[in-house]
């Protein structure tokens, strides 16, 4: 076919490198043998809130981490790949600054062996959105770049402009817990032609990193307030406080 011949021909001129050390590797879709093990994928015992690994827990009922039992979360349950230090947070940063997309198929990959779950029938599968001046400078919206791949791979409708942000908002780098979520409440809203879409739907709430919180849970009150039925969330990766 000549989809694969083009394929091959891109091979050969850009050959499939690891996506933390760019090392040559085996396909577009791993990370080198050392980067492999280095990345701290998540498994076993987990917050059935944020997806966070629980050391110590067995895996059986339902857990929940420090910060999901001192912090009630607006969405129903939380998935996340990877943990956000070292490997797993140059993956992210990568993607998001550094115009690394060849991290998508990996991840889209990588997220939805951890979403098994919590996933639902008539699903429709959401990227947290950018403000439209940070879109533009970046030029695409990492959230969205992963929805529309895990959709794929999930075969799930999907809808990249179903949330829009409509106030642009500060970094969060520096600000407190409280702060963020100040920060951040009431500045996202369901797309006026959209909301259709998304009435009476559980939602998979999309976004390359949860650290706070504070944006996925703005997000959530979003899409419940345009008639999601039940919102999950899922990452490609979790910082943690032990990570």
């Amino acid at each position: 076919m000549l989809s694969d011949t083009i394929q091959t021909a891109l091979a050969m001129i850009y050959p499939p490198r690891c996506l933390t050390c760019s090392d040559l590797v085996d396909s577009d879709f791993g990370l080198c043998g050392p980067c492999w093990r280095d990345t701290q994928f998540i498994g076993g015992a987990i917050c059935d809130g944020c997806g966070v690994p629980l050391i110590g827990h067995s895996g059986d009922g339902e857990l929940h981490c420090d910060d999901c039992l001192r912090t009630q979360r607006p969405w129903a349950n939380g998935r996340s790949a990877v943990l956000y230090n070292e490997n797993g947070r140059r993956i992210v940063l990568g993607l998001k600054h550094g115009d690394r997309q060849d991290v998508v198929g990996p991840a889209s990959i990588w997220m939805p062996a951890v979403a098994h779950d919590i996933l639902k029938p008539n699903m429709l599968v959401v990227p947290v959105p950018l403000h439209w001046t940070r879109l533009l400078k970046r030029r695409y919206n990492q959230s969205a770049l992963l929805a529309k791949s895990v959709a794929k791979h999930l075969e799930l409708a999907w809808c990249p402009d179903a949330l829009q942000r409509f106030k642009r908002t500060q970094a969060l780098g520096g600000m407190g817990h409280t702060e963020r979520f100040a920060h951040l409440r009431g500045v996202m809203k369901v797309h006026t032609y959209r909301r259709r879409r998304m009435i009476g739907r559980p939602v998979l709430l999309i976004d390359d990193v949860m650290t706070s919180a504070a944006t996925l849970a703005a997000a959530t009150e979003a899409c419940y307030a345009g008639g999601a039925d039940h919102v999950f969330v899922l990452t490609l990766a979790r910082a943690a406080k032990d990570a």
